[in-house]
């Protein structure tokens, strides 16, 4: 987009593509909100709060576990962050993450494109971090993570977004088992179609506060006790995550390219529970379930009331997680050492100990965390 003068009659009434039928103008009121143009504008000053990047991001999926933390970093920096939503309590905890005016809530509806191009109409990046782990009688699958994938994607497009980044999974195989890894694969298809140059972002299962990995174990370990414990996973840390995404913003190199993003090392669900159990210093109880026993309670499960755990989860918890995929990109390429769970998995599970062990250093004798990140120090 060429640069204009704030009062330029050119950029006041010039036109723009919508993903329907009608056009609308640029008015005066849209100056408010500055875009990137051409290269990522390098501030030599001071970064916080109240620093500016000159970029403008919209972050889908912004109230679920990953987005609050790439939201919370882009914010951080002085980007402008659009953060849509379908529930405005589900944002609130949003508003506190950047300056006055600088997280933009916009209420949206995955089916809706004038919403969705409202959303991204300011926007030089978007980030889709929509998914869903289970089905509803209004939003199944492919509703989600293919159409809902390619109507944000070509809205974006035809707003003229100058990068998109969409986050899929590690584990994403047309010929899966899963339904949602079938889904997140079609998904990647439908972005590269619709939005020629997007980045593809493929994380493993993710750990940290509102995690459903170590929060699960601590307080449920029976659902992690199926086959037999030793089905094997690369968990990664949202932060780590999250750092990446948003280095992706004005990384050009990864413009068209796929990240596979697993943990740095693999893990049984018996590791992690006996893990678990040494840093809340109690035994997790629970037998294994047989698959047939675990589908069936799932499927009465999801008759009756909120469907909180799939049979399509339970397919997946019978699937170890695939390696990286051949020509992708990592955590290397982007100058990121991915943490290791056992290392920091005590701030994250301190708090299910009994308040007469809370200050106990672990049965491994502790471990020194890096103190300038999560100011907390084990020894």
């Amino acid at each position: 987009m060429a640069s204009a003068k704030l009062g330029s009659p050119s950029l006041l009434l010039a036109k723009r593509p919508l993903a329907g039928p009608s056009l609308q103008k640029r008015f005066s009121h849209d100056l408010v909100i500055k875009r990137a143009t051409g290269r990522p504008i390098i501030r030599s000053g001071p970064t916080g709060r109240h620093a500016q990047t000159g970029h403008t991001a919209t972050v889908f999926g912004c109230t679920g576990f990953l987005g609050r933390y790439l939201v919370h970093k882009l914010a951080k920096q002085g980007t402008q962050v659009v953060v849509p939503y379908r529930d405005a309590d589900e944002q609130r905890h949003l508003k506190v993450m950047g300056d006055l005016g600088q997280i933009v809530a916009s209420e949206w509806d995955i089916r809706n494109d004038s919403q969705i191009e409202e959303c991204v109409r300011h926007s030089d990046i978007v980030y889709n971090l929509v998914g869903r782990d289970y089905e509803t009688k209004n939003f199944k699958y492919p509703e989600v993570h293919v159409e809902g994938a390619r109507r944000i994607a070509r809205i974006s497009a035809l707003s003229g977004v100058s990068r998109f980044v969409h986050v899929s999974h590690l584990n994403a195989d047309h010929n899966s088992p899963s339904k949602v890894y079938r889904a997140k694969a079609q998904g990647e298809d439908a972005i590269s179609e619709a939005y020629p140059g997007a980045t593809i972002v493929r994380p493993a299962w993710m750990y940290g506060h509102e995690d459903r990995l170590l929060n699960t174990v601590a307080t449920n370990p029976v659902v992690f006790r199926v086959n037999h414990g030793d089905t094997l996973i690369k968990p990664v840390h949202v932060l780590d995550v999250a750092q990446a995404l948003h280095l992706m913003m004005d990384a050009e190199s990864t413009i068209g390219q796929t990240f596979s993003l697993p943990g740095p090392k693999t893990y049984s669900y018996n590791d992690i529970i006996a893990m678990a159990e040494t840093r809340i210093l109690k035994k997790l109880g629970g037998v294994s379930t047989p698959r047939w026993m675990a589908s069936m309670a799932t499927r009465l499960w999801e008759n009756v009331w909120w469907p909180t755990i799939s049979p399509d989860e339970v397919v997946r918890r019978y699937m170890d997680d695939k390696d990286s995929a051949p020509g992708t990109l990592g955590f290397a390429d982007l100058g990121i050492t991915p943490d290791i769970l056992e290392d920091i998995a005590i701030v994250y599970l301190r708090r299910y100990r009994s308040s007469a062990y809370y200050d106990q250093p672990i049965e491994s004798g502790g471990v020194k965390l890096r103190s300038q990140r999560y100011h907390v120090i084990d020894s």
